[in-house]
């Protein structure tokens, strides 16, 4: 795995042990901050100046700026034991993630609409498959430009890279490649749908079904209409509802394909390398949606996921080797690309034929 060493603390007495990622815990938040503030300034910017400005939310900035730090200065040794602490903040965000999607978003789509995201998910996964084999990509890489164009974009790759033990210069690529397409859908998916006269639903339920961050399907709704805002928010909310399964889908596959070394113990070997906080992000998400939280305790834990993450893009941007990155080409951004023209031009059609049968 070609990172940048982060070497795991040494066992140390206790309150040694609880001091010693502080430092780097501290360097984390303040990377994870700064990149907030760079997204909320530039969207600030774009409000007082009335301009359409692509969203690009603090997930890349925290990258970028721990890439920077990284690769030009370096980390030095103080900060290591904390930033080595990203992967319990991505585990822990993920399943706070689940308080935010409820199993009874899907019964809102209505069975056309669903139907729709149902095949928009496995249209994604397999020609983003079947592409990453023809260009020759890793198929760890392959993997997360799959679950990332299909399902929920930054979480979704995030949550697979866990499953699937991704490195971390495969995660830095797919989510680049997903956030820098979805801001340009911001810009080419409203004059397509008012070239082609698309309803605010039809609008809505394409942007939702093509776009992969929450974020940029929503706004690119929004600039379309208010009605065509809320449909995409609730398409993307399906789609989003998706994760956990779509995940233990590819850590099973990947567990088992690992396993076929072992004959004897199969069983046990499985479930050591199954992501358990897959489960728990189910088990949250059955919870939420049983109504066991109210509301402000799900905007809690909802609030205390994007921090979890807000460490973990931190970390991921200061383990990354950008050398290494470079080393890939040009090849990993070629296939997001070709594959999110692809989905986005299917799910247009789809969503057409669809408005026409069903008249919305």
């Amino acid at each position: 795995m070609a990172t940048i060493a982060i070497s795991q603390p040494a066992f140390a007495p206790w309150p040694r042990r609880f001091l010693r990622p502080l430092p780097g815990i501290a360097l984390l938040a303040a990377i994870g901050l700064l990149g907030k503030f760079l997204e909320q300034r530039i969207a600030l910017y774009g409000k007082t100046h009335h301009l359409h400005l692509p969203n690009i939310e603090y997930v890349l900035w925290a990258i970028l700026i721990g890439l920077v730090v990284a690769n030009t200065v370096g980390v030095p040794r103080i900060f290591q034991a904390g930033i080595a602490t990203y992967d319990f903040w991505l585990k822990t965000g993920i399943v706070l993630l689940g308080a935010r999607f409820l199993v009874g978003d899907l019964a809102l789509m209505g069975p056309v609409s669903l139907l729709l995201v149902l095949v928009e998910l496995a249209l994604a996964i397999s020609f983003m498959t079947w592409l990453g084999r023809r260009f020759g990509l890793s198929r760890d890489l392959t993997a997360l430009l799959a679950v990332g164009s299909s399902v929920c974009g930054v979480s979704a790759i995030i949550a697979t890279q866990g499953a699937i033990d991704a490195d971390d210069e495969d995660a830095s690529f797919a989510i680049a490649a997903i956030l820098a397409l979805g801001a340009i859908s911001l810009l080419i998916f409203p004059l397509i749908g008012h070239a082609l006269g698309m309803s605010d639903h039809a609008f809505g339920l394409w942007s939702g079904l093509a776009v992969d961050n929450t974020a940029e399907a929503v706004a690119t709704g929004a600039i379309y209409s208010d009605t065509a805002q809320k449909f995409a928010a609730l398409a993307k909310t399906t789609r989003n509802a998706m994760i956990g399964f779509v995940v233990l889908g590819f850590a099973l596959r990947w567990a088992s394909t690992k396993a076929v070394e072992f004959k004897e113990n199969k069983a046990a070997f499985l479930w050591r390398k199954f992501p358990k906080f897959v489960l728990g992000f189910l088990l949250i998400s059955l919870f939420a949606s049983l109504h066991v939280f109210d509301k402000s305790q799900t905007l809690a834990l909802g609030n205390l996921s994007r921090w979890a993450f807000l460490l973990t893009f931190a970390g991921v941007g200061l383990r990354t080797d950008i050398r290494a990155m470079f080393r890939q080409g040009v090849r990993p951004f070629l296939v997001g690309a070709l594959g999110e023209i692809a989905i986005a031009v299917l799910t247009l059609g789809l969503v057409v034929a669809a408005s026409r049968v069903a008249h919305f």
